[in-house]
């Protein structure tokens, strides 16, 4: 994930770390701070599908764009690409797009994007040499073959990002729009004890004993 995005135009005193648990203060101390982004990977079960449904179905269609627009969302239509949209929600949203380069395929993305509705974002995306290319390169990295567009696949990216009005984001290219999860303190990363209540562990909680998660931080490098 860091060499990928930082092909994109990512400086390198960013990288993503393993988060090996959400409640060993020990274990919490080896990932460096402040954690701009979040990345949580999971299975999609019953359970994910009808919470999701459930909450989706009285929201509108978000059409949110321009330089006011408090994240950067992407809708996703291009099967099998949800761990692309959630390495783009993580870099190109919060503290994390602060260290995007400029002339580069993120920091052009971001111009490209921001002024588009929804619907015409995700074509940019299907359309993004760039982004094809990295989706290539990153399943050519993989230790197993890539899926195709076709493919049945049942694990899941969600980013979750701070804006910088203090707002914890959850970003899903298979959601209506991008979901506000509350407010958080100013010293707040995205890794603090509430923003992982308002986020991440409210997945543990509804999926019970399922262990299929994995989650990754995008925060200061250690190299």
């Amino acid at each position: 994930m860091t060499t990928l995005v930082r092909k994109l135009g990512l400086d390198s005193s960013l990288a993503f770390h393993d988060v090996y648990s959400l409640d060993d203060p020990d274990l919490l101390a080896f990932v460096p701070r402040p954690v701009h982004a979040l990345l949580l990977v999971f299975p999609v079960t019953s359970a994910y599908e009808n919470a999701r449904r459930e909450e989706d179905e009285p929201l509108p269609e978000y059409t949110g764009s321009g330089l006011d627009e408090e994240v950067v969302w992407f809708r996703q239509t291009i099967r099998n690409a949800c761990g692309m949209i959630g390495l783009l929600h993580s870099a190109c949203n919060g503290g994390g797009r602060e260290f995007i380069h400029v002339a580069t395929d993120l920091s052009k993305l971001i111009h490209d994007a921001v002024p588009l509705d929804p619907a015409a974002r995700a074509q940019l995306l299907e359309t993004s040499p760039a982004v094809a290319q990295a989706h290539a390169n990153a399943a050519a990295q993989g230790d197993t073959a890539a899926p195709n567009a076709d493919d049945k696949v049942d694990l899941h990216f969600v980013a979750f990002i701070k804006s910088a009005q203090n707002n914890l984001w959850e970003l899903d290219g298979r959601r209506k729009g991008p979901l506000n999860r509350g407010v958080l303190a100013e010293e707040d990363d995205v890794l603090a004890e509430k923003a992982l209540d308002m986020g991440v562990r409210r997945f543990l909680k509804r999926e019970g004993g399922d262990m299929r998660f994995s989650l990754v931080a995008l925060a200061p490098s250690m190299d």
